[in-house]
C-alpha cells in the first residue's frame, strides 16, 4: 500500500511565527515547523507536502489542485484565515478528502471562533508543534478505516 499523501497547509501570517507574538507562538520559525512536521510524517509513513501563503486565492488554488491529485487529507493551519474567509470554507468543504484544522494554541483562549472548523473533519488546538503528530495521527487512524 502506497504512503499516504497528506498536504500541510499554513496560512496568513504563518510567515511570522518565531517572529512577532511569540507570547502567543512561541519562538520556533515556520522552517522549523516543517522540519519537524516532515519527520512526525516519516514515522508515521505518511508522505506529507508543505504550502505556505498569505494570498487566499492561492491557498485555495493549493486545495483543488491536491483534490484534483489525489491527495489523501489535509491539514491546515488557517491563521489569519480563521474568520472571514467564506471561499476558502467553501472550498474546505469542496474537496473529496478530510481536512483537519490545526491551531498551535487555543484560539477560543483569546475570543476567537474559528469559521473554517465548520467545513473541516476535525480541530485541533492547544498542543504547540506537537499537534501536528496528533493530526497526522488522526488522518492515518482515519485513512485506515
Amino acid at each position: 500500500m502506497p504512503k499516504p499523501r497528506v498536504l500541510v497547509i499554513h496560512g496568513a501570517g504563518m510567515n511570522m511565527r518565531g517572529k512577532a507574538q511569540i507570547d502567543v507562538f512561541g519562538p520556533m520559525k515556520l522552517p522549523e515547523y516543517d522540519r519537524l512536521i516532515r519527520q512526525y510524517g516519516s514515522e508515521l509513513g505518511i508522505a506529507v507536502q508543505i504550502f505556505h501563503s498569505n494570498v487566499e486565492g492561492a491557498v485555495i488554488n493549493r486545495l483543488y489542485a491536491a483534490h484534483d491529485a489525489g491527495v489523501d487529507a489535509a491539514i491546515i493551519n488557517p491563521a489569519g484565515y480563521t474568520t472571514g474567509y467564506p471561499a476558502l470554507t467553501a472550498a474546505i468543504a469542496q474537496v473529496r478528502f478530510p481536512t483537519i484544522e490545526l491551531h498551535i494554541s487555543n484560539p477560543a483562549r483569546r475570543g476567537r471562533v474559528s469559521e473554517i472548523a465548520t467545513a473541516c473533519r476535525g480541530v485541533v488546538t492547544g498542543f504547540g508543534i506537537f499537534g501536528y503528530a496528533i493530526a497526522l495521527r488522526g488522518i492515518r487512524e482515519v485513512l485506515a478505516k
